[in-house]
């Protein structure tokens, strides 16, 4: 198994939230993130998405990051 980088997988979700989970082999999770967040740009004409986008966005940067530290640590998901 190849050692994932948790701070590759932060930045790349940072710049467009889905991608580092992609990065860290979890594609289908990464191409949901990317879905929700497409959602969430288009929630953003009534208001709501102005919350929900930066939300998502975080937890996908902090999920990528703790994913791949995971990965290396345990060798897994």
């Amino acid at each position: 198994m190849l050692l994932k980088n948790p701070g590759i997988a932060a930045v790349l979700s940072f710049f467009w939230t889905g991608v580092g989970q992609i990065y860290n082999g979890q594609i289908v999770k990464g191409l949901i993130l990317i879905l929700v967040q497409l959602i969430n740009s288009a929630l953003m004409f009534v208001l709501i998405g102005f919350i929900t986008f930066p939300l998502v966005w975080i937890w996908g940067i902090y999920d990528a990051y703790k994913v791949a530290d995971r990965m290396n640590k345990n060798g897994s998901y």
